[in-house]
């Protein structure tokens, strides 16, 4: 197994727990495409020949299984109230060759788990991640604690974000609290919805010199995505762009992540 996302030379996780091969994916805010982003990168991974779980993180509003037209018999809901192991919700799915633990979509209740409880299934997930190359978790948008703390054993967390100031905004804050909680944080950066590469790379310098001038710090770039009217309607089709538009430019800059993260 391929031991992606390698901590930088010399740092060393502040927290007890870490997973080598766990990709935490996040954004400041809604709407920028995350678990879009999330399930197209999972495919991508698993299309690389690579065992990969996507696991909804998202404890309040879960929406993997939707975008992908899933009705699963677990999800983490079932998990949460004891009648579930985390093992036993993971589902298949097969179009794309790789698996999920859904969410439970509109369950608000599971956004304000208790602290001990959220930790359990956290250490849960870092068991069953030892049966894959790579696990994805598709974080919740914002910087609440749940957040925070599923993030925490990632060896890296990407960002997604766009050029929208709020969006840029939201991803510098998630950026600074992550870091404080751990100063040996790996956060890259993810453009999505850009014009082109070069306004993809301007948006990156933007999140990247405000880092360096208030933190100290500069985020990797993951990836360019631009924007592309194929994911819009593959979204609404609920199948994966992979699947329904594998030559569109957005998929082809997903492509171009998961190879760097597997090479």
């Amino acid at each position: 197994m391929n031991e992606p996302i390698p901590l930088k030379s010399g740092a060393a996780p502040t927290a007890a727990l870490q997973c080598k091969n766990m990709i935490a994916i996040a954004s400041g805010k809604g709407g920028v495409g995350k678990t879009w982003f999330a399930i197209t990168l999972a495919h991508a991974l698993a299309k690389r020949g690579k065992h990969v779980l996507l696991f909804d993180g998202d404890l309040g509003l879960a929406n993997v299984d939707i975008q992908l037209g899933l009705t699963p018999e677990r999800d983490l809901g079932a998990v949460i109230d004891g009648t579930s192991t985390l093992p036993a919700a993971v589902i298949k799915y097969k179009d794309g060759n790789f698996d999920i633990l859904a969410g439970r979509s509109g369950s608000g209740s599971l956004a304000t788990l208790p602290t001990q409880k959220l930790s359990d299934l956290r250490n849960d997930l870092i068991a069953l991640a030892r049966q894959y190359d790579y696990v994805l978790v598709d974080l919740g948008a914002g910087v609440d604690r749940p957040v925070r703390q599923m993030a925490g054993p990632a060896a890296a967390t990407y960002v997604v974000l766009t050029d929208e100031p709020t969006s840029l905004t939201d991803a510098y804050a998630f950026i600074k609290l992550a870091r404080a909680a751990n100063p040996s944080a790996d956060m890259r950066v993810v453009v999505n919805l850009a014009a082109n590469a070069a306004d993809g790379q301007k948006t990156y310098e933007t999140i990247s010199k405000a880092c360096e001038n208030f933190l100290r710090y500069k985020p990797l770039l993951a990836g360019i995505i631009r924007r592309d009217s194929k994911v819009r309607d593959a979204i609404r089709a609920q199948t994966p762009l992979l699947i329904r538009s594998p030559g569109a430019d957005a998929a082809a800059d997903v492509e171009a992540i998961a190879k760097k993260i597997s090479p």
